[in-house]
């Protein structure tokens, strides 16, 4: 019996049907067109069992199989080491083309490469398209080609381009649906991929304050962000369609938007910040480094109401208020002098949201290693930025129930912290 010639459209970050630039052009093929996604072991065995985050990817994905259904096809899931599951698709399949949207992280890029050669070495075509960002790689660099590495600079010229083409376009594939693969593939449930619920869940997201942003964005206790963050990180939402309507509506929100794109070329560009300091004068920091200190950090026990209404609220929900963000990081490098990356892996295992660009950026911001850093001399002060921004204690009263009780003494002393992280700081930096 001979094998179906088949298109392959890759799902990876980017689960969705509507305004998928892969799947559009994927379903312009003259072959039908299969829906994978791969639950790939290399990731997944990092994992706890209950990760909300593999239950968001497995309820999106259902609703993308329901859609699929309505349509007469269906979309095949697969577990595996993503070499091995290609190799037994190629065995099973005469594949054609496969067709996939670019992720710039550096496994993505190493995975993708592989998997590209593979798909050579057995006669089968490999398309790559941008879809996660407006503008992508070296699309954005100053006059001599190279990248920016400070942020106003970048934005300016990230508007200035986008606005000789906007509004961006969109993809609508829909006239050509008919073009899926008929057939009613088994849909896993999370148990059958080696995972179960969370108490933790996504929450929808929410763009009713956009116009406000500007003016509520900072005051946690008002909860008026859009909680985008995780549905952008695994493209349940469209940046083209976002991005179009930003433009029209607020441009402190679409600041934030350009903000991501830049961390995602320094990343692209300078794949080192993962595990190394942008700057590399920084490398001669004496971190501290205190287990103890650590773990009263995670648990939110620090005794400063600020910081601990933030790791509370990150670790019974996988969110933390983006203010809120800035004075935990702070506090962590500079009040007790951690090393950024074991901040910046914690955040890795309990956000919701977590992006390898935007976390080690805003990780090295805070510590003021980063490519756009704060300086080192710039300390967050708790007791102020709890004082500014959550004045009446609504949002620590809801994170730290116990706080009318009497709450505990700071562990550190702010104006000791201060002074001491400055010393270290300026002692540490390489000439």
């Amino acid at each position: 019996m001979s094998k179906s010639e088949i298109t392959f459209f890759w799902f990876r970050r980017d689960l969705r049907i509507e305004d998928n630039v892969g799947l559009f052009h994927a379903l312009e093929s003259k072959y039908q067109v299969i829906p994978l996604f791969i639950f790939d072991e290399a990731i997944l065995d990092n994992l706890p069992k209950n990760d909300a985050r593999v239950g968001f990817i497995h309820d999106s994905l259902s609703k993308i199989d329901t859609r699929l259904k309505e349509l007469g096809s269906s979309l095949l899931v697969k577990k595996g080491k993503t070499l091995e599951v290609w190799k037994q698709l190629l065995q099973e399949f005469d594949v054609k083309e496969v067709f996939y949207n670019k992720d710039y992280e550096p496994y993505a890029i190493k995975r993708d490469l592989v998997i590209s050669e593979l798909l050579e070495a057995n006669n089968t075509k490999s398309f790559s398209y941008k879809d996660q960002v407006i503008f992508e790689e070296n699309e954005i660099t100053k006059a001599d080609g190279l990248s920016y590495t400070v942020y106003t600079p970048y934005k300016n010229k990230w508007l200035e381009k986008y606005k000789s083409m906007a509004p961006v376009q969109e993809y609508d594939a829909s006239e050509n649906f008919s073009n899926f693969y008929k057939n009613n593939f088994t849909f896993p449930t999370l148990d059958q991929i080696g995972f179960k619920e969370s108490a933790i869940k996504v929450i929808p997201h929410n763009l009713k304050n956009v116009a406000n942003y500007h003016e509520t964005r900072n005051f946690p206790a008002l909860d008026s962000t859009t909680h985008l963050s995780p549905h952008l990180r695994f493209g349940t939402v469209s940046i083209r369609k976002l991005v179009n309507w930003a433009a029209k509506k607020n441009e402190v929100f679409l600041s934030e938007l350009i903000w991501r794109e830049f961390f995602m070329q320094i990343l692209f560009s300078f794949p080192k910040v993962v595990s190394h300091n942008f700057k590399s004068a920084y490398d001669g920091i004496q971190w501290r480094n205190d287990d103890e200190d650590f773990k009263r950090w995670c648990s939110g026990t620090t005794g400063y109401p600020m910081v601990d209404a933030g790791m509370r609220e990150l670790n019974e929900t996988g969110y933390m208020h983006n203010r809120v963000r800035m004075v935990v990081a702070s506090f962590l490098c500079k009040h007790l002098l951690i090393n950024w990356q074991w901040g910046e892996a914690y955040f890795a295992q309990k956000l919701l949201d977590f992006e390898l660009s935007s976390n080690v950026g805003n990780w090295q911001w805070a510590a003021g290693t980063g490519c756009d850093a704060a300086p080192y001399f710039r300390v967050f002060n708790p007791e102020i930025q709890l004082q500014k921004f959550d004045e009446k204690g609504i949002y620590i009263r809801k994170w730290i129930p116990e706080f009318n009780l009497g709450y505990g003494q700071p562990m550190v002393d702010h104006a000791f912290a201060r002074d001491r992280a400055i010393a270290t700081y300026k002692e540490g930096i390489l000439k």
